[in-house]
Parts: structure tokens; C-alpha cells; sequence
């Protein structure tokens, strides 16, 4: 609703300023006063105006506010101070339309992609993992919800050097064969991760942080390193199957760890293919072509294929970017490169094959019957996986071929993600570039609290730290299945404190939402560029700007409607509107309290936040957005009394009012991935 009289109001004065003043403004400005008493729109045009025009500011919006004329959707323009323009919402309209509203978009036909997660399948996946994975999957979730039509990805490097890391600890420290690893991988999938053997990625991540170590004691074992890596990435030995074994295992950890928290993946693209099916030999035979790359026969890049870095020189050897070495094996930008050209479709004649890989088991619902809602039946729906050509199955869905690209990628990955954007660009691919988006952010740390909460030792200085980093190499870290396990078993002794009249089964249930929903919004809340301390007790909170907090706004609304034997999808909104019929504005004459209105005006900016996560790529105004009306019913709750309303027509009101709110906290709360529990 906020979003469609934003477009209203700047259109309707685009076209008065050119029927007036014969100005062609393209970009109106609409801006919010301070507080909801001065209006809900604020238009500061008159400012920018004024020279043009030769007339005071303020005369200019008198101007204006005398000559627009009525617009739909709205009560009436005043100005103010020297010459703001303040809009006031027909606020009776506001509400009917907000009670009627569809809350889907149209769909696009353009296929948006985003990859997210992308973690090396060499160990288990750790906190800072979960912030990408979680930052991703609310953009997908965001995207969509507007409209877009979106595939996910979720890019494997199964021939890397953390790869070949693994297998040269089980090869050359562990002295394994393919048939050792093999009984290994099989005894981790059938035991239980709570007991038995490890899981085979909890394994791998210890062996890793071993090889490291191993690599450190002396130089000439890293020669094994680039020996392995080389055997894997040219196929046909013992390494590439080991690792290709390895990976596989440990990728479908990946994906099961993801599955708690309902993130799921369209198509698993690795590197192993790329490599093989020869994209890169189409896109270096193009880049020669277009002569993007340059053959250096002098200097320190002798031998090598490079391209030359934005505004940069070929003379000068800092600017040169190696994307082919003089061993003639491509670098990780290079690979990129071609990567990117597949998925924009820029590579003809290359394709993956694909293949099922993992399957999600998707749940359908009943229409709402109170507070819950009714499982009805599940089928599953399958993650793909790249495959040679040959091995495709029947039927496989196409990727790639899209027309924008956002990559959800740390920020120290930065360089390497502006050369793929460059290589497009000099390819002549612009629009392309255009629509290349690197999604960056920060990482994750712990607090110190967190970290001996964990069972880590620290010294005296890491506990005066404000954080502290992990490392993967230093086997310094936090999983996130332990993270995941010990949030659910911290939320499960809340639930059993407080409502020890439920089953272990639905004691689990509600500890599994509210933990799961605890690390998404605190994942979230934080601007992406923010360096995150993840804390246990801060996240967990059922007070403050916490996931949980929000929760509990739906419970205590949910509980209203429960207590008065009402459904709050359907019977509190007026029949009127249910039918798409008008309603008056005497219905909603309790508007009249700014308080009350700030409910149904903060619920009918959801497409506009939407919108304005998109723009910016930032989920963290979906979070904050969430944390401002679950406060602001909260405030509600507590001053009205619905349930014991003596007068019938305003309990009504009051009544749609919780449910307009319950609706909209649901809502945002779905696209952050965070399920409420029916208690907490």
C-alpha cells in the first residue's frame, strides 16, 4: 500500500510540474516527515525548484499544494516550515486497502540467479558459513516475494587446494586408501551425529587443520600439496577420486546442515565440470579473440596470459592480472570467468549436464484453522548437480542463460569479483556487467563469552577482546551443527521451564523454531558490512532487537484470537472487505490515534521495504522492520485491553488492528526464514 501512493504522489507531481512550470523533473523525492502527525510523505521538491523557478521555496509549494488537486489515496497537502510539502493518506482507504491486498507480485519472466553458501567441501560448515547462507537465502526469499523469478546456486570447488588439503591428509599423514575413506563415509551416514562415529566433515575438519600443521614443519611438504592438487584437477588417479569422494560426502553434509534451517538450493555447479566439459578453453579462445588477454614474453609475468586491471596499463606490471600462468594452468579468476559466461548464457555450445543430488521434503498446509496450521501431505522436491554431458538425466531443468547475476561473497573477495565484472566489460558483454552484483559482506567472530561457552581456552588478551576470529586452519572455530544444537538445547530448557504441560515432542518442536529463528534474525539484524560477534545469550533474548522478541509478538496476538475463538486470517476483517466491497470510513474512525494509525501504516510499508532490501542489497531493513512492529504491537498490547472491550465496534477494531499486525510480523518474519512457535 505505502509503495503504490509513494508512485501515485511522484507521478501526480511530475506531471502538475510539467503542466505548470514545463519542468521535467524524472526523480521526485519523496521523503517521511519526522513523526506520523505531520502526514506520512514529505516533499522537499521545492528547494531544488527554487533557482530554477525564481521564487521562494515556500512560494513554490503553495503553488503546488493549490493546484494539484486531489490525488487518490490521499486526505489533503499542507506546507510547512520554508517550503516542505507534508502529505496526508486517506487513512480509512489505507486500511481497507491494506485488509485487501494481495501479498504476492506479479511474476517476471527473467531469470534472476543468486549463489550463496558456496563453502570449499573439504570440512564441516562453520558460523561465518551460516551468515552467507542465511544472507542469501533471505535475498532469494525477498526476490521472489517481488516478483522475480529466481534459480539459487550454490557453487562447489571440489578440485581446489582445501581439496587437495583433505586428501593429502588422508593419502600421506592417515596413509588411507579409496576403500579405507569409502567404509569411513559409509559408518559416518549410519550412525547418529550425536553419537557413534563423528560425522565424516567434523573428521575432515580435524584432519585439515592436521595438514596444516604438517605443511608448517617443513617447506618441502608443500610440494605434496601442489602435486595433489595437480592430479585432481587433471582426473584419472587415485587423488581425483579420493577427492572426488571427499567432497561429495562432505558436500551432502553441507546441504544437510542448510536443511535445518530451511535453506535449500536449485543446482550444485562444480568446479570438476567446469574444468572438464572445457568451458574455460571456450572462454580463453574468446578473450584471446577480443583481445582482452595479452601474451607477456618479458617481466615477472613472462609467459603468462593476462589482462590488463580498470584504468590500469600494460606497461606497467602491477596492473597486469594473471589469469593463465606460464605452467599454462588457469588461475581462480580465470575459471571465474568462464563460470560467469555460462551463466549469462555467453558461452554457445556449453552446457552442464545435470543430475539429481538431494532431495527436500516440502511440506503443503490447509487453509489457517486458528494459530496453527494443518500439515496435509509431502513431496520432495531435488537439488541438481552438475554432470558430465553424457550422464545427464531425462527431463533436467536448464540453468544458467539469466539476465542478472548477485553473488553472495565475502568482502575480502572483492578484487577477484570486480576482475570477473572487468572481463565482462571488455568483453563487450555491458549489460552483462551492469547486472553483475557482488553481495558482500563481513565476517563472523564470537564474543568472548561465546567462544568459552564453546570449550575454547583463551588467553588473557583474547578476553578483553570485543571479539574474537576464528580459523579453519587452526581448527579454531565454531560448526554450525554445534551452534544449531546447542541454541536448540538453550531454548529447549526455556520451553520446559515455562510450559512443561507440552510433549518432548512439541517441547522440541518449539525449542527448534525459536533457536533457528534466534540465528536468523541475528544473522540479519546487523548491516552486512558489520563485523558480527555472535553471543548466545544476546541472540536468545527474548527482550530487545532479537528474533525471539518477535516471536513472542505473534504468540501473544495468536493467544487473543485463540482465547476469543476466532480466526485471524479471516473473521476479524470486515465482511466488507472480504468481499471487495467499500468500506466506510466510519469503521475506522479509531485511526484518528496516531498510535493505533502508526500499526497500519508500519504494516503497509512491507512491498516498500521489500523493495527498498532489494535496491540496496540489504536484508537488514527487513529485520529492522520486523523488530519496529512487533515493538509497536507490543505497546499496543499493553495498553488495550481487547479481549475485555465492553463496546462491540471498537473490540472489532481493535481486534483487526492485532491481526493486521500478527499478519505483517508473520509475513517479514517468513521472508527472514523465522517460523513462530504456538508458545513461548
Amino acid at each position: 500500500m505505502y509503495s503504490q501512493l509513494e508512485r501515485r504522489l511522484a507521478d501526480r507531481v511530475r506531471e502538475f510540474l510539467k503542466q505548470q512550470y514545463q519542468v521535467e523533473m524524472p526523480n521526485v523525492v519523496v521523503d517521511q516527515p519526522p513523526n506520523v502527525a505531520m502526514g506520512e510523505f514529505a516533499l522537499p521538491l521545492s528547494f531544488e525548484l527554487a533557482k530554477k523557478l525564481r521564487k521562494a521555496p515556500r512560494k513554490i509549494a503553495e503553488e503546488i499544494v493549490a493546484g494539484i488537486g486531489p490525488v487518490e489515496g490521499f486526505d489533503k497537502f499542507e506546507v510547512a516550515g520554508a517550503g516542505y510539502i507534508n502529505a496526508r493518506v486517506d487513512r480509512a482507504a489505507f486500511a481497507a486497502g491494506l485488509l485487501s491486498e494481495s501479498p504476492r507480485r506479479a511474476a517476471e519472466s527473467d531469470k534472476v540467479l543468486v549463489e550463496h553458501t558456496s563453502i570449499n567441501p573439504n570440512k564441516a560448515a562453520h558460523i561465518g558459513h551460516l551468515r552467507n547462507a542465511i544472507l542469501g537465502d533471505t535475498f532469494v526469499r525477498l526476490l521472489r516475494e517481488s516478483g522475480r523469478h529466481v534459480d539459487v546456486q550454490n557453487y562447489i570447488d571440489n578440485t581446489g587446494v582445501q581439496v587437495a588439503d583433505v586428501v593429502v591428509g588422508f593419502m600421506h599423514l592417515e596413509k588411507k586408501s579409496k576403500a579405507d575413506i569409502t567404509t569411513m563415509v559409509r559408518q559416518a551416514s549410519e550412525a547418529p551425529r550425536q553419537g557413534g562415529e563423528p560425522p565424516f566433515d567434523y573428521y575432515c575438519w580435524d584432519l585439515y587443520a592436521k595438514v596444516s600443521q604438517w605443511y608448517e614443519k617443513d617447506e618441502a611438504n608443500k610440494k605434496v600439496r601442489l602435486d595433489t592438487l595437480h592430479a585432481i584437477e587433471q582426473g584419472g588417479n587415485e587423488a581425483a577420486e579420493i577427492a572426488e569422494l571427499v567432497s561429495t560426502a562432505v558436500l551432502r553434509r553441507h546441504l544437510e546442515t542448510m536443511e535445518r534451517l530451511d535453506i535449500e538450493y536449485d543446482f550444485l555447479p562444480r568446479e570438476s565440470e567446469i574444468l572438464h566439459l572445457k568451458f574455460w578453453d571456450a572462454a580463453f579462445e574468446l578473450m584471446k579473440k577480443k583481445g582482452v588477454l595479452t601474451h607477456v614474453t618479458s617481466g615477472k609475468n613472462k609467459g603468462c596470459w593476462v589482462m590488463v586491471r580498470a584504468g590500469g596499463s600494460m606497461e606497467n606490471e602491477e596492473d597486469q592480472k594473471v589469469i593463465v600462468r606460464s605452467n599454462n594452468t588457469v588461475t581462480y579468476v580465470g575459471k571465474d570467468i568462464a563460470y560467469h559466461l555460462w551463466k549469462f548464457g555467453l558461452l554457445p555450445g556449453k552446457d552442464f549436464g545435470y543430475r539429481k543430488f538431494f532431495g527436500y521434503r516440502r511440506k503443503s498446509f490447509l487453509p489457517e484453522k486458528g494459530p496453527a496450521k494443518s500439515e496435509q501431505s509431502t513431496d520432495i522436491r531435488y537439488c541438481w548437480i552438475s554432470t558430465d554431458i553424457s550422464n545427464s538425466e531425462l527431463g533436467a531443468p536448464h540453468f544458467g542463460g539469466v539476465k542478472a547475476i548477485y553473488n553472495v561473497i565475502d568482502s575480502r573477495q572483492a578484487d577477484p569479483q570486480n576482475n570477473v565484472i572487468e572481463a565482462l566489460r571488455s568483453l563487450g558483454y555491458e549489460d552483462a556487467a551492469r547486472n553483475y552484483t557482488h553481495f558482500s559482506y563481513e565476517m563472523v567472530a564470537l564474543t568472548p563469552r561465546c567462544a568459552a561457552e564453546m570449550g575454547y581456552v583463551l588467553s588473557p588478551e583474547d578476553e578483553q577482546r570485543s571479539y574474537v576470529e576464528v580459523s579453519g586452519r587452526k581448527g579454531f572455530g565454531v560448526k554450525a551443527d554445534d551452534l544449531l544444537d546447542r541454541l536448540i538445547d538453550a531454548a529447549q530448557k526455556e520451553v520446559e521451564s515455562r510450559h512443561p504441560e507440552l510433549s518432548e515432542k512439541d517441547r522440541r518442536e518449539t525449542a527448534e523454531k525459536i533457536a533457528i529463528g534466534a540465528l536468523r534474525y541475528f544473522m540479519l539484524k546487523f548491516t552486512k558490512q558489520s563485523v558480527i560477534a555472535f553471543d548466545f545469550k544476546e541472540a536468545l533474548s527474548f527482550e530487545g532487537e532479537t528474533g525471539p522478541y518477535c516471536q513472542y509478538a505473534i504468540v501473544r496476538a495468536s493467544n487473543i484470537f485463540r482465547k476469543a475463538g476466532l480466526n485471524p486470517a479471516t473473521e476479524v476483517i470486515p465482511s466488507e472487505v472480504r468481499r471487495g466491497g467499500r468500506v466506510e470510513g466510519s469503521a475506522f474512525k479509531e485511526l484518528a490515534d496516531d498510535e493505533i494509525w502508526e500499526i497500519w501504516l508500519t504494516a503497509g510499508k512491507l512491498e516498500w521495504i521489500i523493495d527498498q532490501a532489494i535496491a540496496t542489497t540489504e536484508p537488514a531493513y527487513l529485520a529492522k522492520y520486523a523488530f519496529q512492529l512487533a515493538q509497536q504491537f507490543n505497546n499496543f498490547y499493553h495498553k488495550h485491553h481487547i479481549l475485555h472491550e465492553e463496546n462491540a465496534d471498537r473490540k472489532q477494531f481493535l481486534m483487526t488492528t492485532a491481526a493486521v499486525a500478527r499478519r505483517g510480523i508473520i509475513r517479514a518474519l517468513e521472508l527472514m526464514g523465522v517460523q513462530a512457535p504456538e508458545v513461548m
